[in-house]
């Protein structure tokens, strides 16, 4: 493949050795890079049984295909792993300027494995890799660590880095690994397998030239790209007006959204633009899954969350890498009371929803005070957020005392107790140590069950499933259950996949009672959604691209172009569907059974939901996973992938490569 750099670095950090390994030309037309090549990469290399805060374990770096050919929106990198927090196979994905590092470093991807006896971190530049000490940086927050890195590591090129805070250093099972200022890849416990490496940090000052077939086809591509974005204009007093557009979203039927509206909403408010929307439609999960908008009071709650309040304060907007959209910023937060920080990255929706809504939480002050916490010491937002409100709703029953929770007033909206319990879970003090390992395990120490919101031990993005069929099957058949960023039925009306897909249905309006049903309809969109994100983690690109639909990003244009190839849309989603069957049988390979994966009771809607647009709503769940299944080729009852689709993916002769 003409736009990757064709060899990856192998790190043991129990040897404290680092070789340079060769990649063939088949694993990239196969599989692309990104997640792709981690998938192919891991399975192949831990072993059935690995401990995942083990030595066998593999933590991998993985940069895109097209990062740093010019193409637009591919700046992103993937962390993968076997799981810590789940026991099957795990990844998270994050954005910023790392990505490039790694390939300006002359690799594709970045593998380590071992165990260190002491902290340590890897150097590498164009003369080598090099591992370093690390015991001066053990013990710094993600920012403070990259800060003083930065400093040690001047001369030449300005350095990258990748790093975990406290949370991973403490080997938290919902910890993540942080970039850019505590930019962070949050999901699958990434963090804790990090720091059961004892590796600190990843530090990238390489500047090699980064391959491409056809610059000037990518750039005329890019050029194009830039044009339609740069057109589109928000209306004026659109952000006042969003909780009103939730509530007729949530009361009409299903209607395909123009992808155009990715941008014009990120590219002004980045992703808060959600938030209010969210409360009102019935996406936004509230008061841990359980209510409806009335309940936690409606337009009020999601005005408080208005994205006009956090444009105030936002100091400058930023980009992540070859991205002409700039959803990030840096917000001025010193006019709270209470802070120590006098800045903090503007919240992604999962955050302000998770610790707003999801608590019951108006003062959106006080969530963005908990965002700079929680990105310094690198604690995924998703997790802790429903950890947060789990622990809430069992003191609001009694399964929770005064006392178990050190004295903690654990009731909706108290946001000074939400602060408080963060802080002790990413130190692991008294209570929080129970619940710095995810709800599953703190409902297993303490009851509460049925208020643990987990799919398969990882908590579940922020939106709801019943409001959306679609997203519940990807939160259950998804091989790193509980993301939201796979599928839905509204990402799928965007994108328009049956464009160049000739299997994916068409797109049509239609009533939201169709989208409750199992049909093999429903399948193949399903299987088109995760292949189509497969494509996307495999050339490093952004969810938000693919959200604008295959007319306005034209990823299929793109790689042919970067690669030198000349493949059709069915080519590429193939791609996908080979990258997440490997994935699959990670985890049928590690005895992480795909069957034994539900949704939680609340999240089907038994009992439903007796107010808000969510009212009697409940799914039939199960029964559209299985059709997910079949539409892959997979096994209708276990999940597991039919030894014919492997064969006719050509998995087998891949995996003697």
């Amino acid at each position: 493949m003409k736009s990757c750099m064709g060899k990856v670095l192998r790190v043991d950090l129990t040897a404290g050795t680092t070789t340079v390994e060769k990649i063939p030309d088949e694993v990239y037309e196969a599989v692309l890079s990104g997640k792709g090549l981690g998938a192919w990469y891991l399975y192949k290399n831990i072993p059935a049984g690995a401990d995942p805060l083990g030595p066998d374990n593999i933590l991998g770096f993985c940069s895109g295909a097209l990062t740093g050919t010019g193409a637009f929106m591919t700046g992103r990198f993937t962390v993968v792993c076997k799981s810590p927090l789940t026991g099957g196979w795990g990844d998270a994905n994050c954005g910023g300027v790392f990505s490039p590092a790694i390939k300006q470093c002359g690799y594709d991807a970045i593998f380590f494995s071992g165990i260190s006896e002491k902290p340590v971190y890897l150097y590498c530049d164009n003369k080598g890799a090099e591992i370093r000490d690390a015991s001066a940086y053990w013990g710094l927050d993600a920012v403070e660590a990259e800060n003083k890195l930065l400093e040690d590591n001047v001369g030449g090129k300005k350095a990258r880095v990748a790093v975990i805070g406290q949370a991973g250093e403490n080997l938290s099972l919902i910890s993540g690994i942080c970039n850019e200022g505590g930019r962070i890849a949050g999901r699958s416990g990434v963090g804790a397998v990090m720091g059961s490496k004892k590796l600190k940090a990843v530090v990238l000052a390489g500047s090699r030239p980064m391959p491409c077939a056809d610059p000037e086809a990518v750039k005329a591509l890019s050029k194009e790209l830039g044009r339609k974005i740069h057109k589109i204009k928000v209306p004026k007093g659109l952000g006042g007006s969003l909780a009103f557009g939730g509530m007729a979203m949530g009361a009409g039927p299903s209607i395909p959204l123009d992808g155009a509206l990715t941008p014009m909403l990120f590219k002004h408010w980045g992703t808060p633009s959600n938030t209010p929307m969210a409360v009102t439609s019935g996406d936004g999960p509230l008061k841990n899954w359980s209510a409806g908008p009335k309940e936690v009071g409606g337009v009020g709650m999601a005005l408080a969350y208005s994205p006009e309040k956090i444009n105030k304060i936002e100091e400058a907007k930023y980009h992540c890498y070859s991205c002409p959209l700039g959803c990030g910023g840096r917000l001025d937060i010193s006019g709270i009371d209470y802070s120590e920080f006098y800045e903090t990255h503007k919240p992604e929706y999962e955050t302000l929803q998770a610790f707003g809504p999801l608590c019951v939480n108006r003062d959106m002050k006080s969530v963005l005070y908990m965002n700079e916490i929680l990105n310094r010491a690198g604690m995924d937002s998703i997790s802790a957020g429903n950890t947060v409100a789990w622990a809430i709703e069992c003191y609001e029953n009694g399964i929770l005392t005064k006392e178990q929770t050190d004295g903690l007033e654990l009731t909706w909206g108290n946001y000074e107790a939400e602060i408080e319990l963060i802080r002790k879970m990413i130190s692991r003090e008294g209570f929080g140590n129970d619940l710095a390992d995810g709800v599953k395990r703190a409902s297993e120490k303490y009851g509460g069950k049925e208020f643990a919101m987990h799919v398969g031990g990882q908590e579940p993005g922020m939106h709801d499933t019943r409001n959306d069929p679609q997203l519940g099957i990807h939160m259950v058949a998804e091989p790193a259950p509980g993301k939201h960023t796979i599928g839905m039925a509204l990402q799928y009306g965007a994108m328009s996949l049956c464009d160049i897909c000739s299997w994916a249905p068409p797109v049509k309006m239609h009533a939201k009672a169709e989208d409750l049903e199992p049909t093999e309809n429903m399948g193949l969109i399903s299987k088109a959604n995760a292949c189509y994100s497969m494509l996307f983690d495999g050339i490093g690109g952004c969810y938000y691209a693919e959200m604008m639909g295959v007319h306005m990003y034209k990823a299929v244009d793109y790689i042919n172009a970067a690669a030198g190839w000349d493949y059709d849309g069915d080519h590429y989603m193939e791609v996908g569907a080979r990258i997440q069957t490997i994935r699959q049988m990670f985890n049928v390979k590690h005895g992480y059974e795909p069957a034994d994966v539900k949704l939680p009771a609340r999240m089907q809607g038994k009992p439903p939901l007796k107010t808000g647009p969510l009212k009697g709503v409940t799914l039939k769940n199960e029964e559209q996973v299985s059709e997910h299944w079949k539409a892959f080729g997979w096994d209708a009852k276990t999940g597991h992938p039919l030894p014919e689709t492997i064969e006719a993916l050509g998995i087998n002769k891949l995996m003697e490569v």
